[in-house]
């Protein structure tokens, strides 16, 4: 597949075939995570392999109960790790300051870059993927789970395998809502109105809307998906686990 064709036909994809991924598969994904861009070329990142049946279904445990973690064959978790680049400068005599917001912001976007890289490699090897957004939101516990040292903190993981289904394109907003020229056009109401009109029309949104007793489809994000106590109190818990990681000496 061509890896434009692949990019523009993306979808998530939550159910997977009972097949194993071949090692040479498994390579070449991770081979293209590895020439992602990185921050001054220091590449603080870790990728960490889940293939174990047993280990998986106790990560779904951890990620909410979702199916997907323990039926695809493989899972990618991405670490901000600047653990083994203090370790490698201590060993020359160069003393790492790494322990602070941004260097965990710095290892953070590496992470992520190689996550989409090989989200890439994989579904244009005909496998398919699903972002687990809930990592970050047990970022403790995975830190247990994985025993990651200080210095390294989960960031997003890839459940990949063989698709055992093909659901339709995700909708998304008109290139007008997120393209800006040269300076950031602000949104006035008749353009917020405009850019959200489909995704608000689509079956899919009413359904959501309808479910929920609510009046629109903002309000299922606001008061359902990511209500502010959810999102305040994740954020606490993360930035608690970053400090005891080592990421908050400002």
């Amino acid at each position: 597949m061509e890896t434009l064709d692949c990019l523009l036909k993306h979808r998530s994809i939550r159910r997977f075939r009972d097949q194993p991924v071949p090692e040479s598969v498994m390579q070449s994904i991770l081979e293209a995570a590895a020439r992602c861009s990185t921050t001054g070329n220091m590449q603080v990142y870790s990728i960490l392999r889940t293939e174990d049946p047993e280990r998986r279904k106790e990560l779904q445990a951890l990620h909410f109960g979702q199916r997907m973690v323990g039926e695809a064959p493989v899972i990618l978790t991405f670490l901000a790790d600047f653990h083994r680049f203090s370790k490698w400068c201590e060993l020359r005599a160069a003393e790492p300051c790494y322990d602070n917001f941004m260097s965990f912001l710095t290892a953070a976007m590496d992470a992520l870059l190689a996550s989409q890289n090989a989200a890439v490699a994989a579904e244009d090897q005909g496998l398919g993927i699903c972002y687990v957004g809930t990592t970050p939101y047990q970022a403790e516990k995975l830190i247990d789970f994985f025993k990651l040292p200080e210095g390294v903190v989960p960031v997003t993981a890839l459940a990949l395998g063989y698709p055992a289904e093909e659901p339709p394109l995700t909708d998304r907003l008109p290139l007008e809502a997120i393209v800006h020229q040269e300076t950031y056009a602000d949104y006035d109401e008749e353009r917020i109105e405009r850019l959200y009109a489909e995704k608000e029309a689509l079956a899919a949104s009413k359904a959501f809307v309808e479910e929920n007793g609510l009046e629109n489809l903002a309000q299922v994000f606001t008061k359902v998906r990511y209500p502010r106590e959810m999102t305040v109190n994740a954020s606490r818990a993360l930035l608690e686990t970053l400090r005891k990681q080592g990421f908050m000496n400002q």
